[in-house]
């Protein structure tokens, strides 16, 4: 009986030391990937905003200051127009080229940006971003250093993987956003 005892005590205290060990890692490693997803979400939230700030203002980074949109230039134009030629789409994408353009484009960079960056509206965010990077990527074909698969598409895949995460709950005002009336009836608005 003693023998039996002891077998069942000693398998008591080994699950009793690994089930909360488990458990203590799994919450750390949960509460570890909100923070990295928080940080990528702000991180890419930043590289939309940035693009608008550089665009609108023309900060010289990508824009120089006469070509910034607050001083006529086309956020649009030169890329549609220029960095697709001899590209699969070229025809296309010049086309579209217009002031409608420019103000989808950076209307879309803004709200993404900020959307990203604040934490709200992540599949409306993920939804628009991954278009416009889909979108971006198209205009590359064909790409110079890959059959198929760039930036863009990571970017896009990332996107609807910080909506699906909630990733705007932490570090952000997702939790806020969701409880209003409206996000609740409207669910494509978390």
């Amino acid at each position: 009986m003693a023998a039996i005892t002891d077998t069942v005590s000693q398998r008591d205290t080994r699950s009793a030391y690994t089930a909360p060990d488990r458990a203590v890692g799994g919450e750390r490693r949960a509460y570890q990937a909100r923070h990295v997803l928080a940080i990528t979400r702000i991180a890419i939230g930043w590289v939309f905003l940035w693009a608008f700030l550089d665009k609108t203002f023309g900060l010289g980074f990508a824009t120089e200051r006469a070509d910034a949109w607050v001083n006529g230039g086309s956020p649009t134009s030169g890329y549609l127009n220029f960095a697709t030629e001899g590209k699969t789409f070229h025809d296309f994408f010049a086309s579209v080229a217009s002031p409608a353009a420019d103000w989808l484009f950076m209307i879309g960079l803004l709200g993404i940006g900020l959307a990203l960056i604040l934490g709200i509206g992540m599949w409306i965010a993920a939804i628009s971003g991954s278009v416009m990077l889909v979108l971006m990527w198209a205009a590359g074909l064909p790409l110079e250093n890959n059959p198929f698969m760039d930036d863009h598409i990571i970017y896009a895949l990332v996107l609807v993987a910080l909506a699906i995460y909630g990733a705007g709950r932490t570090w952000g005002l997702g939790r806020t956003w969701e409880a209003l009336p409206i996000v609740h009836k409207l669910p494509i608005l978390k």
